[in-house]
């Protein structure tokens, strides 16, 4: 059985910009204050995230459409256990 590897929020940032290209960033590990909660994984880091994100990309795009964008560029690390994410996604005019 391979052993699981939680992503850090390091991870999550580097994707974000590579694949969202966002003029503001910022990823929290939220994991430490939902211990004993659904997903936690008992260690206090990686596996529930806040993700706040200004992006071009989002322009002309509604809350769900914005959110789906973050999912999409993060699923494979929701495989490997990312359980939760809080997402706060702006265009740049919304700044």
């Amino acid at each position: 059985m391979k052993p699981e590897v939680f992503p850090s929020a390091q991870q999550l940032q580097t994707r974000l910009q590579t694949v969202l290209q966002p003029s503001a960033l910022e990823v929290i590990d939220e994991s430490g204050q939902h211990h004993g909660h659904a997903g936690a994984n008992g260690t206090g880091f990686g596996t529930h995230f806040r993700v706040r994100i200004t992006s071009h990309l989002f322009t002309g795009k509604s809350p769900v459409a914005r959110h789906r964008l973050v999912y999409d560029a993060l699923q494979d690390f929701m495989d490997q256990g990312l359980h939760a994410l809080a997402i706060e996604a702006q265009t740049p005019a919304a700044k």
